[in-house]
């Protein structure tokens, strides 16, 4: 793929993959793109800075206050590139890009950055878990920046397991995508509802359910980085640039959903609507008692997603509901798309290790009226959410190629 006229600046951090970095660079140049790299002081114990040189054949940067020139390379090397890529991404720097701190040229490059914004972390598998270091890579993709999953595999510590550097093809085309970006879902409206609904038993107890509300999340991003015009409502308040709707309960959800389906093209039914609710709320906190036994008596709530279908009119807008099952997942969905009339299921099993709710992972089957049914391997939610918005708009007659840019 050609990559004339692109400016990539790469950014090389400490770790052993940084190596792998050098080729990288060379897949670049022969695509026609000049190239200019930024190491921090730890990568400089994997690869020299004259090779580097040679490769990118531009200066290396490495010190935030070279004065050779009078340009802040903080500053001219962000107005320079047209994307920034760091791959090899160390937990060490993820976190301090999370949190805002640039205490070296590379990271005051990242809090300074605009542009498309690419990162492939490479680590121990142990650290790459880490809750810190996934919440670190959860709040950066909520802020727009754009992640390479890594691969899992035989690690250069010995371990097995995930946080090898990505293939550097898919980093390549993960790049390309960027710097080309098709709006494809321009002149759309499309309405995502996520997360788990809160159904309160007194003012400081609540029955709810395990959703994170990533997958929603996800799709909305994934439609908006696609040209749609995006509302998320959700049951949390999500940092995005388009509109979010804040509900609680299951019928807030569903008088946000009616107030706003009418404008939408789309309607997909991400979050995890609690069936029941209490009868009879207690406005004061219900005191402990004695008593061994507290009986709740729970009533059904409404059913969101069988009453917008039934209320649109002329199949118009779409809409797409989930089916997270633990049993009998595809019996269940196929079930259920029947039951309740929408267009399309997203089935998914949560009784799966890494993937469903609480997961960065997922895989799920696409199942139509006619239940025709398209498997989506394990994968992450982005790159779920992806093939979802692909499938669903594409059977729609809308123009969507595969391949298409969804970050």
């Amino acid at each position: 793929m050609n990559l004339s006229g692109k400016k990539i600046l790469i950014g090389i951090t400490g770790g052993i993959a940084a190596y792998k970095a050098l080729e990288l660079i060379r897949m670049y140049k022969r695509a026609g793109a000049e190239v200019k790299a930024v190491l921090t002081d730890n990568a400089l114990e994997f690869v020299t800075p004259l090779t580097v040189q040679t490769l990118t054949t531009n200066k290396v940067y490495i010190n935030n206050f070279d004065t050779s020139n009078y340009s802040p390379e903080h500053i001219s090397l962000c107005d320079w590139s047209d994307i920034f890529v760091i791959a090899p991404a160390t937990a060490n720097t993820i976190a301090k890009i999370a949190n805002g701190i640039c205490d070296n040229l590379l990271t005051s490059l990242a809090l300074a950055y605009t542009k498309p914004f690419l990162i492939a972390p490479a680590m121990n598998c142990n650290m790459y878990n880490n809750t810190i270091t996934q919440e670190n890579i959860s709040k950066l993709k909520n802020k727009g920046y754009n992640f390479v999953e890594p691969e899992t595999g035989y690690l250069a510590c010995g371990a097995e397991g995930t946080g090898r550097l990505a293939d550097l093809n898919t980093i390549y085309l993960r790049t390309v995508e960027l710097l080309n970006p098709i709006k494809i879902l321009s002149g759309k409206k499309v309405l995502i509802t996520a997360g788990g609904t809160v159904e309160k038993i007194d003012p400081v107890r609540y029955i709810s359910n395990f959703s994170s509300g990533k997958m929603g999340l996800a799709l909305a991003n994934c439609a908006n980085n696609m040209g749609a015009d995006v509302t998320l409502i959700s049951t949390f308040k999500a940092d995005v640039s388009y509109k979010n709707i804040v509900v609680q309960s299951a019928e807030e959800m569903l008088s946000a959903v009616k107030s706003e389906m009418d404008r939408n093209d789309c309607i997909i039914m991400a979050a995890a609507v609690a069936d029941w609710k209490i009868k009879n709320y207690n406005q004061q906190k219900v005191k402990k008692t004695d008593a061994d036994n507290w009986n709740i008596e729970l009533v059904k709530n409404p059913d969101i997603l069988k009453t917008i279908c039934n209320i649109r009119q002329n199949n118009t807008p779409i809409i797409v509901g989930f089916s997270a099952e633990s049993e009998n997942l595809l019996e269940n969905a196929e079930k259920k798309i029947k039951n309740k009339g929408c267009d399309y299921i997203i089935a998914n099993d949560i009784s799966k290790q890494n993937s469903g709710f609480g997961s960065d992972y997922n895989e799920v089957y696409i199942i139509d009226r006619n239940l025709n049914k398209i498997f989506i391997e394990h994968a992450p939610k982005e790159i779920i959410a992806k093939s979802i918005m692909e499938t669903i708009f594409e059977q729609a007659g809308t123009n969507i190629k595969v391949g298409s840019v969804c970050s």
